[in-house]
């Protein structure tokens, strides 16, 4: 007859198994967290795409016109104010996703 204090042993490794059989769960990739880095990456690309694009188009507008870098010159600044507007709704969604969750986690503690 196996003793007590084997009994609770076994019953100890049983629980134990039983923890590490259970599933991890695996966060979503939407639910992660973005690190300053990568926002501020973001701004910055979005800010260079605009510059970009307004680039492209005025060059191309000057070339098609055979103008002076006048389309170029104008469709920089339009680019430029595209991109500093993107980048202000990019910075709104960010704040806005960081209230949310210090909002949740203070519901959460009871606040």
């Amino acid at each position: 007859m196996p003793e007590p204090q084997d009994a609770d042993r076994l019953k100890a490794l049983e629980a134990k198994i039983a923890a590490l059989k259970t599933p991890v769960d695996v966060k979503d990739h939407s639910e992660e967290h973005y690190s300053q880095a990568q926002l501020a990456w973001r701004m910055v690309i979005e800010l260079v795409a605009g510059l970009g694009i307004g680039f492209g188009i005025g060059y191309g507008l000057d070339t098609l016109f055979g103008t002076v870098p006048l389309f170029l010159v104008l469709f920089i600044f339009f680019g430029l104010a595209a991109g500093v507007l993107t980048m202000m709704r990019s910075a709104k969604e960010v704040q806005r996703k960081q209230l949310e969750a210090a909002q949740d986690k203070g519901d959460a503690r009871g606040d």
